[in-house]
């Protein structure tokens, strides 16, 4: 998938989106500088010759490498003249066999995109490459004196141009892919934690939570604008229309977050609602990151500790409401992905779901319903729990209904199953 905020949009003050022809032209008509993550190119990508480099295949894996950019054929690299190519000769198919050729380790998520003038007068070609989580990528080809001897090299974009990496960049390279790895657990972890030290703080009564970050693998960054209030008003009441169900045996956090949808707070960099502190009904609490983070909290001990229609509840547990938890996993997963459509997010969500005890003494006890609701009941065969490890799914920010579907059961199923039960009985 292309991305949605890139050096033109930022350049042009556009919202995150894709690039059209417009764009192009304007940030060519300012004579916009070649930079790390731009490059003009005049003609289309060549064959490499002469027992060369693959010169598609070196500027990819160089963007790739430093973090990411777009290369764009069609304008005169020194003038920013748009010559336009012709697009009847852009062998799109080619060019991905190309990097799969000579770049290693593979590069999924490049996209060749051709823009053309509403006249139909002048077409471009678009190549935009993502900062690649597992960089550094090599590229493999002939050396130049020895045709039969094969050859690695590690490029990366200095400025305007391309360079080699020495050895000790490369070794820097790898270390910070694993470091990239370490330091997106790490947030989930700190997101998480912080969200559960906020929930625990407010709470009179021993209870357990539902707590959910969704994480895009590439966070817009800061230069991106901002969500609205008004955009997160909206989004928010898309949410809720779309989850909604007349036949969920368990209100829906969103709907308990209604009272204050229409007022979110401002936090940093994110906007917060929440039901803490209004000393009424279920606490639910919730964050909507300017980046496309997604952080979704609530009680599932509620309504039960309130004992409706519960027989015989084990003293001193602390009891999950299985058909809440299932609305807060359809809630969440819908939450996550409308925020990345509204915010521009443009790569994968990484959801990361967990039960959280406000108190370790506790064990936690699932409650199910029976006969639509009426009655809740604690199965003899479920387990009751001192912990429970959090759960994963990942969910591509243009995701269908099925992709949605999916992500939601999995994190359900795997909630439900530490605790002995099968959701699909």
């Amino acid at each position: 998938m292309a991305r949605s905020w890139t050096r033109l949009h930022e350049h042009l003050g556009a919202a995150p989106g894709p690039l059209d022809f417009s764009m192009i032209r304007q940030a060519a008509g300012d004579t916009l500088e070649e930079s790390d993550d731009l490059d003009w190119k005049e003609q289309l990508p060549q064959p490499p010759r002469d027992g060369r480099w693959n010169e598609l295949a070196k500027d990819v894996a160089a963007m790739a490498n430093t973090r990411g950019g777009l290369l764009i054929f069609g304008v005169r690299d020194k003038t920013c003249e748009l010559l336009g190519i012709d697009p009847e000769q852009a062998n799109i198919q080619q060019y991905h066999q190309w990097i799969r050729n000579h770049v290693q380790p593979y590069l999924p998520d490049i996209t060749f995109t051709i823009l053309t003038s509403p006249d139909d007068e002048t077409s471009v070609l678009v190549c935009d490459v993502p900062a690649s989580p597992m960089a550094p990528h090599h590229v493999y080809g002939a050396a130049q004196k020895d045709k039969d001897q094969q050859a690695a090299v590690v490029p990366y974009r200095d400025k305007d141009h391309t360079a080699w990496m020495a050895e000790h960049q490369i070794e820097r390279a790898y270390r910070d892919r694993f470091t990239r790895t370490e330091h997106a657990e790490e947030e989930v972890q700190r997101l998480l934690d912080r969200t559960r030290d906020t929930v625990f703080t407010q709470q009179t009564e021993p209870s357990a939570w539902f707590l959910a970050v969704a994480r895009p693998e590439r966070p817009l960054p800061r230069t991106a604008p901002r969500l609205t209030r008004d955009e997160a008003r909206l989004l928010l009441h898309t949410t809720r229309t779309r989850t909604q169900s007349a036949h969920r045996p368990a209100v829906a956090p969103l709907t308990g977050l209604q009272i204050v949808s229409d007022n979110p707070r401002p936090g940093l960099r994110r906007w917060v609602l929440q039901t803490l502190t209004l000393g009424m009904g279920r606490g639910i609490y919730a964050e909507l990151h300017h980046d496309g983070t997604t952080v979704l909290a609530a009680n599932l001990s509620w309504k039960a500790l309130r004992g409706q229609a519960l027989v015989e509840a084990p003293e001193g547990s602390l009891l999950v409401h299985r058909d809440f938890t299932r609305a807060c996993c359809e809630n969440f997963t819908a939450l996550c992905l409308e925020l990345a459509r509204r915010a521009g997010t443009d790569s994968a969500l990484h959801l990361t779901a967990a039960i959280a005890s406000s108190t370790l003494s506790a064990p936690l006890t699932p409650v199910v319903s029976e006969y639509g609701g009426t009655f809740l009941s604690i199965p003899d065969y479920a387990r009751r729990l001192h912990r429970i490890q959090p759960v994963i799914a990942v969910l591509p920010p243009t995701s269908s209904d099925t992709a949605l579907d999916e992500a939601t059961h999995d994190l359900f199923t795997d909630l439900m199953n530490q605790f002995g039960l099968d959701p699909q009985l």
